[in-house]
């Protein structure tokens, strides 16, 4: 198998490490305009490594496209993958633009449009669906997610990539990871109640923070807060109701129910071996985004179903753009 991946800093090194480490046997490329990222990738992964889409495609057949790049590029991206008839797995988008036509392409092509949403893959989150779906009665749950903005890329500027352009905002990056799998758990959401403001100093012209009211149609309510303020990085989720309390921090390691005969928290331990990097924060969980990328091969190969898809993204954008209305 032959694959591209285009956009080679952090998310893209990422994914290539971790098809590397999946199998060896699969040849990859890279694409990205900024020279210094080219060499690295050069360097570190001993892959051959473009300036330009182009440059590849014209010499060289390809299977599937990893789409890595800044996420208002993605749509002409992703549409010029499908009409080369690539396979496409994407990172987060966080805008629509072009769906409907990718969709369309995708469907008429016969390939797989993938939509990364790593949370989907984690062990707490799936082991927390379960527990969820084992009560009779409505839950409530409090989640905030929150870090703030210089320290989601320390080497660089926030103004210098995504986060800093308000289409694609910090902010809206984390809803569009968590509201995902919130959904999946808690069901579809039929009524939202928002406050949000702009606390910081920070020079971005978007608000930084929001207090989101969810009701959910199963029943089940809960307050999501995310922020791009708080200055310690902090990922805190409580469930609780008449027959289930659960408290997650955010690491692998952090998932704890309450025993309620023994009256005694007990830690729940689901991985046999974490896979995480020292240069990261203790949330994120390499496991994950390789479970994806088999998810996504196994979809090319074997036509298995997506867990997520650009329909279901689509319906979470509506919604993110409804909070922040």
């Amino acid at each position: 198998m032959k694959v591209i991946v285009i956009g080679l800093g952090s998310m893209g090194k990422r994914r290539i490490r971790l098809i590397r480490k999946l199998n060896k046997k699969i040849e990859i490329i890279g694409v990205d305009t900024n020279e210094e990222r080219r060499k690295n990738c050069k360097e570190e992964y001993e892959i051959d490594a473009f300036e330009w889409l182009t440059e590849v495609l014209e010499t060289t057949r390809f299977d599937c496209a990893f789409v890595c790049a800044s996420p208002l590029s993605h749509s002409a991206i992703i549409t010029q993958c499908l009409k080369l008839r690539l396979h496409v797995f994407t990172e987060l988008n966080l805008v629509d633009d072009g769906y409907d036509e990718n969709i369309f392409l995708a469907k008429q092509n016969k390939l797989v449009l993938f939509m990364s949403s790593t949370f989907l893959y984690r062990e707490e989150i799936k082991k927390i669906k379960t527990l969820v779906q084992q009560v009779s009665y409505p839950l409530n749950y409090t989640y905030h997610v929150g870090q703030y903005l210089p320290d989601w890329h320390p080497w660089e500027n926030y103004k210098d990539f995504f986060v800093g352009n308000k289409r694609s905002n910090g902010c809206r990056e984390i809803f569009a990871i968590e509201l995902p799998w919130l959904v999946d758990v808690f069901g579809d959401i039929v009524k939202i109640d928002v406050v949000k403001s702009k606390m910081s100093s920070l020079n971005i012209d978007y608000d930084d923070n929001y207090l989101v009211l969810i009701q959910h149609k199963t029943g089940h309510k809960g307050t999501l807060v995310v922020d791009v303020v708080s200055r310690k990085a902090i990922r805190n989720l409580e469930v609780y109701g008449e027959e289930l309390y659960l408290y997650w921090d955010g690491t692998p390691t952090g998932l704890k129910v309450y025993d309620i005969e023994k009256n005694s928290d007990i830690r729940i331990h689901l991985y046999e071996k974490i896979d995480q990097l020292d240069n990261y924060s203790s949330f994120v969980v390499e496991n994950a985004y390789s479970s994806e990328i088999i998810s996504f091969f196994q979809a090319v190969t074997e036509g298995t179903a997506l867990p997520y898809n650009f329909e279901q993204d689509k319906a979470i954008l509506e919604i993110i753009d409804m909070i922040e209305a």
